[in-house]
């Protein structure tokens, strides 16, 4: 059994992590920790998991695994890496949105980088918007298409803002409610413009990123349109090809909506061609295949074992 510990056990993405890996096959939880509830049971916390997870939060840091999860806040983990030693044999996988710009640590978007996650110790996982994007873009990037400004709009549900409750996350804001916010200058930015160049070295086109606040718990529902030559039919084979083999990746023929991807770690792509632009539409759950579900699908990779092991979840639907 592959032995996980998780740092900052309290938050979302830690709860969402400890309910798929409570039912992976091949992995067992060793400690979950935080020091602000050091001493509870996880499901006092996490109370879904109230018969599903006997284990107690700890307080302390053990290196006797073979994979740590980091669910800290963002700015938090180069201070924990500094401080605990962490031996090179073991798996970081981490959460947080510092080390994503980092040469030393692999970016863990695997429709991009599924040879480098293979071979590295060191994975700074997607952030969510940033993951639905580089889906719904990546293709037009490989196939060199990518020109000189793409726009972008896209909703995210609360739970992406965290746990902690602040203004624009309690109920009687949010429901009933739409805002944009970080327009332009969201910190995802960065990580996309970087994985694009990858796919597609010299680009050096302008993002138009707008996004925003929804009044639903879960989801990301992204779309991207921009200047493009190729037919809706040619786009479709583009898409088609290029995601054929991804487990998790999928064209939908169909507008695609979010009832289809939350509580899984899917990612579905819709492409349309209207006028000279190419319209693209990619939905994930924010908690999954933005967060949780693609850190389990990198342990997966790190391991040798098939990327949907413990991630066979299916859409609540209704």
């Amino acid at each position: 059994m592959i032995k996980v510990g998780i740092i900052g056990g309290g938050g979302y993405t830690a709860g969402e992590l400890i309910r798929i890996l409570q039912y992976h096959p091949e992995v067992e939880i060793s400690f979950v920790q935080s020091a602000s509830q050091a001493g509870k049971y996880v499901y006092e916390t996490h109370d879904d998991l109230l018969g599903e997870c006997n284990l107690k939060f700890s307080a302390e840091l053990s290196t006797d695994v073979d994979v740590l999860f980091l669910c800290m806040g963002h700015g938090q983990s180069p201070a924990f890496m500094a401080q605990d030693a962490i031996p090179d044999q073991v798996a970081v996988i981490d959460l947080g949105n510092d080390f994503r710009l980092e040469d030393s640590w692999a970016y863990g978007l695997p429709e991009l980088n599924r040879s480098a996650i293979q071979g590295s110790k060191r994975i700074a996982n997607p952030g969510c918007f940033a993951t639905a994007i580089q889906l719904g873009l990546l293709p037009l990037a490989k196939a060199g298409l990518l020109g000189t400004e793409v726009h972008i709009n896209a909703t995210t549900g609360s739970t992406g803002a965290g746990h902690a409750p602040s203004p624009t996350t309690h109920f009687s804001w949010r429901a009933s409610n739409l805002s944009v916010y970080k327009a332009f200058d969201h910190q995802h930015l960065g990580e996309i413009r970087r994985s694009l160049v990858q796919a597609q070295p010299g680009f050096e086109g302008v993002l138009n990123f707008i996004p925003l606040r929804g009044d639903f718990t879960r989801g990301i529902l992204a779309t991207m349109y921009l200047d493009c030559k190729l037919s809706e039919t040619e786009l479709n084979e583009l898409y088609a090809q290029t995601y054929v083999d991804e487990p998790f990746t999928f064209v939908s023929a169909p507008n695609p909506h979010l009832k289809q991807v939350v509580n899984t770690n899917k990612c579905l792509v819709h492409v349309e061609k209207h006028g000279n632009k190419a319209f693209i539409i990619s939905a994930i759950d924010n908690l999954t295949k933005g967060a949780s579900g693609q850190a389990v699908q990198n342990l997966n990779l790190i391991f040798g074992l098939p990327e949907k092991t413990g991630l066979n979840l299916k859409s609540v639907a209704f």
